[in-house]
Order: structure tokens, then C-alpha cells, then sequence
């Protein structure tokens, strides 16, 4: 690579010019597709138009339209200006087209409605630096604009910006050094969920040839059970929710109707369901089209034999909630044998998992389902239906505990994000603390140094899940692998299938 301080690539429609970071060129901010305003707005995404001269790939491009991430108001600043929300960045160590190096392309969590490429957390220059490889992370639509059931408008628009961006990668990554046929999708959460969805649909067939998905959630809707909650999202509003109507709302107004029903949510929870007591009303609706079936049963079915998975989850996952919600130390039996009812796999979830876990606390009881039914069960149901259909899949369980609090949040959801980039930020740096720890970073260089094999070889560095061993492995202060611990949930959850959500009552 020479030594101009502003290295430059050439992609099909531009010349990008980035700049020297830490041994690295990094590139800011480069649109995969058009600006989704004006004619655009809740389309799927369209090409970028080839322009003249030299582009400053700089900075990052503005996060899509959101809620605000908790009780704090929104910056009185508000966000960067423009509309390029539909951009990536990358980071590489070469921007020499000869020098095919494995490509990881990271897709953010946040509830289907919260995240942007720009948090802190989520900086490739470690990830890059130490594993020779290039990095690159996407903004995609969240909330209304991406996954609202919109009459007049393609379902799962987040999805589509995702595949677009992977079909940038595709035609232009060479041109940073990248290899095309190397590319490794990863993700955390909505991130997570995203992955199985993508290596389900038809569109982003070919586009990736591995995935890691870090605590995947199960919820994904019907056409009904979306239809249903766009209705009342619309309605906030005093709206329809068809494209005409919606589109006479600004796009950074229009979030606010996503946070108030998200503020009410638990009031629909005899039509929709448990969804009614998550915190978001958005997900990837199974639409037929853009997503034909669930993941599970599309991974099944062999529809994703040809890409090696990775798919784990952390094993306190729900105990963020709990703090975020204000009940740590507050669930009683009541609550207990709500969500025993309402989450578990079967009609007598309840008396199931009391004989399971005969010693468990009311609390520990109403997080542990929730932690299953959420992201445990799922995670572990994606890496068996991927094997089932004829694919390889590793399985791991994050045991090790957050610093922050003394340990009391366990290994919570989340914790895996700082340790997968080496680097504190966002909600992870809160877990961990300003600073990596000697033992945090121990166990993060152990993680990015398994994720960034597995991109370049297919081989994270233990033995391949399937259903007579059970072989996890445990990412804790000295690491292991050994049979799936959590047996007893396992089994709760042996012949559940994670359907999409239906609507309750119409």
C-alpha cells in the first residue's frame, strides 16, 4: 500500500478517497444505494448513479431514522444531516486488488428499530489490524421505515438494504483488497436474526460464504400478526399504513409513532401475544416473497447447506432486560408464572419448568424462559436445522460474566459485541467498563482470533456442532468445549419449531 495519507479505490460508480488510521485505510461513508426519500421512500433500495471526480469517504454517512435509545432525549442537535443513510465503511489493511483477503461484513442489532454503523462499538480497526482482513460495517433501515407491513411497499425493506449492501461488497470490494468469494457475514441480536433471514432468502443467495450469528431471536412475524401492528403503528398517527399516508410524514418524525406504541405495547398482549411484551413491534415478516419461510425451516430444508455457520448465544441473555426494565430483584411468583405461561414451548410450560429447575427463584425462572424462548432456544434450534439440512454449524455459549455491577448481570446480552471487536463502546463499554481489562482482552483477542479464522478457513478452532456429541464451546476466562450445558432448556424446547408469530385474536 503507498504512503499517501488519503488512500483511494475505485468502485464502479466512483473514486472513494479514505484515510490512513492505524497502519489501516479506512473508508467512511460510501452509498451502496440511492438516498430511500421522496419517490425512493419505502422502496426497496436502488442503485447508486456513477458520478465524476473523487469522493471523500471521510466520515460516516447520517444513521437511518430512529427512536431515541432509552428514557434520553434526542440530542438538541439531532442527528448528522443528509439522507445517505444507505452506506458502508471499510476497513483494510491493503487497498492492492491482488491481494484477496477475507471479508467480514458486520450487520448491527438494536430491536429491528434502534442502530447505526457509527456507534464506537462497533470499530473494525482491531478486527482488520489483527486478523488481516477487511472489515466492513453497513447502515439499514430500522423501525417503520425498514420493517413496517406497508401497503404499497415491499416487506422487510432493512432486509433488501442489507442484501444491496452485500451486492456492494460483491462488485466492489476487490478494489479495497477484499476477496469476493470470502465473505463472512456477522452480527449481533436484530443483526443476528437478520443473518438467518438473509441466509433463507432467494435474493442473497451466493452473496456470503460464511455467517456467525450472535444471540439470534426468534421472533418473526406473520403477514397477519405485521398487518395487525401496522394498523396500530399507523393509527398512532391518525394514519393508514399505506405508503400514500406515510410518506406525508417526515422520515425523522415519523419514529415517534414506533416509540409510542413501544411505550403501550403490553395493552395488545391478547391479540399479539407475547411480542406484546418485547421491547419492539418490529421483526422480518415471513412474507412469502422476500422471505419464503422462517429460517428454521428454510435451513431445514438444505436452503443454506453451502454456507458455514457459527451460531451461539450468551447464557444470562434476558438479564439485561431485567436491569433495563427495572425488575431486577423485584419478579415474584405472579410474574413468574406469567411468562412461564405465555413464553414457554408448551401448554404446561409452567409445571415443566418448575420440575426442570425445582430450586429456581421465582426471578431466576421469569428470566430463564425469557432468555430461551428469545435467543437461547433460537440459536441453538438455527445451528440443528442448519446441520439438519445438511450444512456445518459451530455452537458456543458466552459464560464468562460482565464486570460492571460485580458480575451481577451474568453473561447478559450484548457482552459478546465489545469482545468480538476489541473495543469498549456503545451499550457493550457499559458492560465492560471504559477500558478492556487484562482478562477481557484475553478472551476478546480469543474470539476475534476464532471469528477471523473462521472467516479465512471455515474453522473457528472446535469441532463442528451435530446432535450425538453436542460439542459447544464456552467462551469463559479459560475457554473450553464440552457437551451443551443448558440440557434441561434444550429439552423443554426439543420439538418446538419457532413458527412465525401468528396474530392472537383479529
Amino acid at each position: 500500500m503507498s504512503n499517501d495519507e488519503f488512500p483511494r479505490a475505485t468502485t464502479a460508480v466512483d473514486t472513494v478517497r479514505g484515510r490512513r488510521e492505524d497502519g489501516l485505510a479506512v473508508f467512511r461513508g460510501i452509498p451502496y444505494a440511492q438516498p430511500p426519500v421522496g419517490e425512493a421512500r419505502f422502496a426497496a433500495p436502488r442503485p447508486v448513479n456513477r458520478r465524476d471526480g473523487v469522493r471523500d469517504a471521510l466520515a460516516f454517512g447520517p444513521p437511518p431514522p430512529q427512536e431515541p435509545f432509552g428514557p434520553e432525549p434526542a440530542p438538541a442537535d439531532g442527528p448528522p444531516p443528509g439522507d445517505d443513510w444507505l452506506t458502508v465503511n471499510v476497513w483494510t489493511p491493503d487497498t492492492d486488488p491482488a491481494a484477496h483477503r477475507p471479508v467480514m461484513v458486520w450487520i448491527y442489532g438494536g430491536a429491528y428499530k434502534f442502530g447505526s454503523a457509527d456507534d464506537p462499538a462497533y470499530d473494525g480497526n482491531r478486527l482488520a489490524r489483527d486478523g488481516g482482513l477487511v472489515v466492513v460495517t453497513l447502515n439499514y433501515r430500522v423501525g417503520i421505515e425498514g420493517f413496517l407491513q406497508i401497503e404499497g411497499a415491499p416487506a422487510n425493506r432493512g432486509l433488501l438494504d442489507q442484501v444491496a449492501a452485500l451486492e456492494w461488497v460483491r462488485d466492489n470490494i476487490a478494489a479495497f483488497g477484499g476477496d469476493p468469494d470470502q465473505v463472512t457475514v456477522f452480527g449481533e441480536s436484530a443483526g443476528a436474526g437478520s443473518i438467518a433471514a438473509l441466509m433463507s432468502m432467494p435474493r442473497a443467495r451466493g452473496l456470503f460464504r460464511r455467517a456467525i450469528a450472535q444471540s439470534v431471536p426468534g421472533t418473526f412475524f406473520s403477514n397477519e400478526l405485521a398487518a395487525d401492528i401496522a394498523e396500530v403503528v399507523a393509527g398512532e398517527l391518525g394514519l393508514r399504513p399505506t405508503v400514500a399516508d406515510l410518506s406525508a410524514v417526515g422520515p425523522r418524525k415519523l419514529p415517534e409513532a414506533g416509540a409510542a406504541l413501544t411505550a403501550r405495547m403490553r395493552e395488545y398482549v391478547h391479540r399479539w401475544g407475547p411480542v406484546a411484551l418485547t421491547p419492539t413491534p418490529f421483526s422480518p415478516v415471513v412474507d412469502g416473497d422476500v422471505l419464503p419461510t422462517t429460517p428454521w425451516e428454510a435451513l431445514a430444508n438444505g436452503t443454506a447447506r453451502n454456507v458455514e455457520l457459527i451460531a451461539g448465544h450468551n447464557r444470562d441473555e434476558y438479564r439485561l432486560f431485567l436491569l433495563l426494565g427495572g425488575l431486577l430483584g423485584r419478579v415474584d411468583e405472579g410474574l413468574a408464572s406469567m411468562a412461564l405461561g405465555l413464553f414457554g414451548p408448551t401448554p404446561d410450560a409452567e409445571r415443566s419448568y418448575r420440575a426442570a429447575f425445582p430450586d429456581a427463584s421465582a426471578e431466576y425462572l421469569f428470566e430463564l424462559v425469557q432468555s430461551d424462548w428469545l435467543f437461547r432456544m433460537p440459536s441453538l434450534h438455527l445451528a440443528e436445522a442448519q446441520t439438519a439440512g445438511g450444512g456445518q454449524a459451530h455452537l458456543y455459549e458466552l459464560t464468562w460474566p460482565a464486570p460492571a455491577d460485580g458480575g451481577a448481570l451474568g453473561a447478559c446480552h450484548g457482552l459478546d459485541v465489545p469482545l468480538a471487536f476489541g473495543v469498549p463502546g456503545g451499550l457493550g463499554g457499559l458492560l465492560i467498563g471504559p477500558e478492556l481489562s487484562p482478562e477481557t482482552e484475553v478472551l476478546s483477542a480469543h474470539v476475534r482470533a476464532a471469528w477471523t479464522a473462521f472467516a479465512r478457513t471455515g474453522d473457528p478452532g472446535w469441532s463442528p456442532y451435530d446432535t450425538e456429541r453436542r460439542l459447544v464451546h464456552l467462551l469463559d476466562t479459560e475457554p473450553t468445549t464440552a457437551t451443551y450445558p443448558e440440557e434441561a432448556s434444550r429439552r423443554l424446547w426439543e420439538r418446538h419449531t419457532f413458527p412465525a408469530l401468528p396474530l392472537v385474536t383479529p
